[in-house]
């Protein structure tokens, strides 16, 4: 009796250090402004930096350990869950679905930044959905819709995105779960390979392996030509508007040669991103940036959206192109403006890492002042 109760307290013991790990360090969502990336930066307290250092911390690989390989992440996950339903029962975002001939798009607002997106093919009236980490809200949305789970498109294995797999499984016995192997996808019944295709009814994806956010990330390119629309990229943590997912299993190089692949999409492609980071984004964008006029003619529209709470999915590649920094770390206006050059005889790919791992630590570094429109950082 004994031992039960002290292996009962130092599992209450572990979840606890979890939630307060995960709450200070892995920037898990909490009701309110301020989480995890959604960060905002003043460029002069920014500095030359090492990559990654936050992450390399061993009581920060303790707690995402925990998290993405025991039950106490999905302990964690379902509490987070049943707060965000309480604290949003609407939905943390006003979001509206995109249809175009017989494909329709439905943004699913989850805790308290996360999108999961319910694809409809109108014509068979099937459906994929892409990282179901609330069930219940994803199964009341289908209903609504009167549509058929064929597919779940799982991009990595962090619970806010794959958190409802399993538990969506049961009701629909046939449907497929999608994602990589190398990563511990929750319900995984179909591993997928880098630039395969997945055909649900009249909805064709290509699947892409970009790692770096998670050592088997993938992001899923809708091919728009069947519906006259343009390709949609659903693309989990790896990139948002303005923004790019944290480094936690991978280098900057790596993470760079993934967004090198979504630099490849052709510009006029959708981007419906796993968090409603805009607002955070472009004003650390307008930080880094601040005589890009991209930035700022983009971060008006968002605040009016946002002062609305109104969502600001999709944007374009092209315009990603343009305003996001992770996306432009070819740009001499970029490199300028972070005081970085290349040394001679430096590889371009490495240099190109380099200015990665500077912008990256500089919003690592970074805290919102709560309810104004600013951001400071101590990029040491």
């Amino acid at each position: 009796m004994l031992s039960w109760a002290v292996g009962c307290g130092l599992a209450a013991a572990a979840l606890l250090l979890l939630i307060l790990l995960l709450l200070a360090v892995l920037g898990c969502p909490g009701p309110g402004p301020g989480r995890g990336w959604g960060c905002r930066c003043q460029r002069w307290l920014c500095s030359r930096s090492e990559p990654m250092a936050r992450t390399e911390k061993p009581l920060f690989r303790i707690a995402y350990t925990l998290y993405t390989r025991t039950r106490l992440g999905y302990i964690f996950h379902k509490k987070q869950l049943k707060k965000t339903r309480e604290h949003y029962p609407t939905g943390h975002s006003i979001v509206s679905p995109k249809v175009t001939n017989n494909l329709k798009i439905l943004p699913v607002p989850i805790l308290t930044d996360n999108y999961s997106y319910v694809i409809i093919d109108m014509a068979t009236n099937v459906a994929v959905v892409v990282d179901p980490s609330d069930p219940l809200i994803v199964q009341a949305c289908l209903e609504r819709e009167c549509a058929t789970l064929e597919a779940i498109l799982t991009t990595h294995k962090h619970w806010d995105h794959s958190g409802g797999n399993k538990a969506l499984k049961k009701i629909y016995k046939s449907c497929r779960v999608y994602g990589s192997s190398r990563d511990n996808i929750p319900g995984l019944t179909h591993p997928i390979l880098d630039k395969e295709t997945i055909q649900v009814g009249n909805l064709r994806f290509q699947a892409l392996f970009t790692p770096g956010h998670t050592v088997g990330h993938m992001i899923y390119v809708l091919d728009g030509k069947p519906h006259n629309s343009p390709a949609c990229l659903f693309s989990g943590d790896l990139v948002f508007l303005s923004g790019c997912g944290r480094i936690f299993e991978g280098s900057s190089s790596l993470m760079l040669s993934s967004l090198d692949v979504v630099g490849t999409l052709g510009d006029e492609t959708l981007l419906w991103p796993g968090h409603e980071y805009a607002q955070d984004n472009l004003l650390f964008a307008a930080s880094v940036e601040p005589n890009n006029p991209a930035i700022f003619e983009k971060l008006d529209w968002v605040l009016q959206q946002r002062r609305g709470l109104h969502c600001t999915c999709p944007s374009t590649i092209g315009e990603e192109k343009e305003y996001n920094p992770f996306l432009r770390t070819h740009s001499a206006d970029l490199h300028k403006a972070l005081g970085i050059e290349r040394v001679p005889d430096e590889d371009v790919t490495r240099f190109r890492s380099r200015v990665l791992e500077q912008i990256t630590k500089c919003k690592q570094t970074c805290v919102t002042v709560q309810g104004v429109p600013t951001i400071y950082c101590t990029c040491t």
